[in-house]
């Protein structure tokens, strides 16, 4: 190994590490117990005051958030928690509006208990209403989301098709240009092997 491969492997390593560490950190408003080698984080985190939700570990196993002044999750924030069994989040002030949508189909796979026992706080049409009875109705102003959406799936899947077409017509030129190259090769080689050829002849024309 080489100077310049020992330093990518050692970066490699170190950007690793620092990972591992920046994503296993316990919150410094958290409380968190090991269940044993191998089997995950108990995360407490209620009781706290929370107005966000803090970077959780992706080891967390169990989690709890109940009784923080939570109103709605970010899109994706809970989708490294791959280990989660179990997940306590009532008693917090969520604002059942279209942003509670992410919380709401991520709590039916993963803890369905738990969709059961979180109740909306806002708006008042919803006040009190447990998550998992929210209708499409309800979160109308998700409809109005959508083209926005759509439009963002369009511009990435245009991007990514036209992506795709540059990288054949690339393909395809590479591959006109090898036989091209390789056909200039041969009629070199063939016209050498002529010369040559005839050289020798006319040479045994002379000696005869």
């Amino acid at each position: 190994m080489n100077k310049i491969e020992s330093i990518a492997v050692a970066g490699f390593a170190l950007s690793l590490l620092f990972h591992m560490t920046r994503t296993e950190v316990c919150p410094p408003s958290c409380n968190c117990k090991s269940l044993g080698e191998m089997k995950g984080l108990h995360v407490d985190c209620s009781s706290r005051k929370l107005t966000e939700l803090p970077a959780l570990p992706v080891s967390t196993k169990r989690l709890y958030l109940h009784n923080n002044s939570l109103t709605s999750v970010p899109p994706g924030a809970l989708d490294s928690l791959r280990s989660l069994e179990e997940v306590r989040i009532f008693d917090n002030p969520w604002n059942c509006d279209c942003h509670i949508l992410y919380l709401k189909l991520w709590l039916e796979d993963i803890s369905a208990p738990s969709l059961e026992n979180t109740r909306c706080a806002s708006p008042a049409p919803v006040r009190m209403k447990p998550l998992r009875q929210l209708t499409g109705n309800e979160l109308g102003v998700c409809k109005r989301l959508l083209p926005i959406k759509c439009l963002e799936f369009f511009w990435r899947d245009l991007i990514l098709i036209a992506g795709a077409i540059i990288a054949l017509i690339l393909v395809a030129w590479a591959l006109k240009f090898s036989k091209k190259l390789v056909c200039q090769i041969n009629l070199s080689l063939y016209d050498s092997k002529g010369r040559l050829l005839g050289r020798h002849t006319s040479k045994n024309h002379k000696i005869l």
